[in-house]
């Protein structure tokens, strides 16, 4: 018999359910889960990529994961966490990486043998425009670090910082991948070696072959280098458009959203009558792979009633232009580009303009424990690509179901919130609590690779780079 362990919207049994701790989640009513009888699949909708999600299969055995997390096995049975740290759900070690890898990426300079700035002090300035989308490496580290001060201890943590490798959940790699490819491209490749050098002489990485290590690379190009020698890790993405799915795949790795470049929609007291434009688009049209349809959605729709679809970048006045343009429109249009996914989407959520989906490889953050059916519409290329299609089936939403998901938008907006210090409910803690649902899967594979070490006496457990 065979067990499919952790898929987790593409496939479910009645008789092997998955349980999932529902004090994981920041507000449990805004989320769907494998416990919920009601929840029906639709694949006549959406369609999710199929070769990304590589499935582990195990022979001949009944494998059970436990998803509450408070119950995951520690390494070390012997150790024992202190009263601060009893309500954490993810405890993390993070390397001590020269500062070359993060910080000294924004032009600071360490002072003493500390790597790491004084955050109580200041902190370094993270550049903006379009650099900001690939932030999520330096939210995600600072959020480790503040975990480390007393004050922090009052707070509704999701993951706390721990200097002893054998009491950790996961092993957290602080390389600012995404800004060294962005800023400082021709030294990207140079630092990449030096960090497989780095991991790969670590003790923690001998020990597990690197598979609870966890690696940001949110930037589809940031680690075209490392990524083959350093696969086994979970990578921190926003999609898996240029991954082939042996070294990254829905199972074995996290999918974070974008930092949004517009400005959140505060006191939005808009309506369906108030939103003058219909459907929205600004953006770059002509685009390689998989965005083909921009091209012809853009002559299908450039001369329809209530339709803007024009070419817009974040040079000059674009973020200001486009700001305006999704606050005052009922859907916008998020099209699949170079890659399945843009920060378009996560624009258009705290916009509160309604996400029309058109992207049939996308992967969607938190999407094991969030229904984005509830606040998006999702349209099939095929379909979209067909002459009156989209635009009659946009016409065909009515003002009671577009207000039922502007309602949502607001409701789950924080969820895609990227702030210093962290909060709970936000993008940093719900990216945290994604990592530890990984967490039983991660522990399943190195329990799995040990079984025969003692008879090979010994030997090595190294991963060949996969080329």
């Amino acid at each position: 018999m065979i067990t499919w362990l952790f898929v987790l919207h593409s496939t479910s049994s009645e008789d092997t359910p998955l349980s999932i701790d529902h004090n994981l989640l920041p507000n449990s009513k805004h989320f769907s889960t494998f416990d919920d009888s009601s929840s029906v699949a639709k694949d006549q909708i959406s369609e999710s990529s199929i070769a990304n999600r590589a499935i582990l299969l195990v022979d001949n055995e009944n494998v059970e994961a436990n998803y509450k997390t408070k119950q995951i096995p520690e390494t070390n049975d012997n150790v024992k966490c202190s009263s601060m740290h009893a309500k954490v759900v993810l405890k993390v070690f993070m390397y001590d990486l020269p500062s070359e890898f993060h910080f000294g990426l924004l032009d600071w300079k360490p002072e003493g043998k500390s790597v790491w700035p004084d955050i109580k002090t200041k902190l370094p300035h993270y550049p903006g425009g379009l650099n900001l989308q690939h932030s999520i490496e330096y939210w995600l580290t600072l959020d480790i670090l503040v975990s480390e001060l007393p004050e922090s201890a009052s707070n509704s943590r999701t993951a706390i910082r721990v200097h002893n490798s054998s009491e950790a959940d996961i092993i957290f790699v602080p390389f600012f991948s995404s800004l060294s490819y962005n800023r400082y491209s021709k030294m990207n490749k140079v630092l990449q070696d030096k960090l497989v050098k780095y991991l790969t002489a670590q003790e923690e990485w001998k020990k597990s072959g690197g598979r609870d290590h966890l690696i940001l690379a949110h930037h589809p190009n940031s680690m075209l280098d490392a990524r083959k020698k350093l696969w086994p890790a979970t990578f921190i993405l926003s999609d898996f458009g240029r991954y082939p799915p042996n070294i990254a795949n829905v199972e074995k790795d996290v999918i974070a959203p974008y930092k949004h470049v517009i400005k959140s929609y505060v006191n939005d007291s808009s309506s369906f009558d108030s939103r003058s434009t219909l459907l929205y688009f600004q953006g770059a049209i002509n685009r390689k792979d998989g965005g083909h349809a921009r091209q012809q959605l853009y002559s299908l729709l450039k001369d329809e009633k209530g339709v803007h679809f024009s070419f817009g970048s974040a040079q000059r006045d674009g973020i200001r232009k486009a700001t305006e343009g999704m606050q005052s429109s009922k859907f916008c249009l998020n099209i699949a580009g170079d890659t399945p996914s843009s920060n378009r989407l996560f624009d258009a959520i705290v916009s509160h303009c309604v996400p029309v989906i058109i992207s049939d490889d996308i992967e969607l953050p938190y999407e094991d424990v969030l229904d984005y059916t509830k606040f998006c519409i999702f349209v099939r290329t095929r379909d979209a690509l067909k002459k009156k299609f989209l635009i009659n089936f946009i016409t065909s939403i009515g003002r009671d179901e577009w207000t039922r998901m502007w309602n949502k938008l607001k409701e789950i907006e924080n969820f895609f919130e990227f702030q210093f210090p962290s909060k709970e409910g936000d993008a940093v803690q719900m990216i945290w609590q994604a990592v530890a649902r990984k967490v039983p899967f991660i522990r399943l594979k190195m329990n799995r690779s040990r079984r025969f070490f003692r008879s090979l006496h010994g030997k090595g457990m190294g991963l060949k780079s996969i080329l």
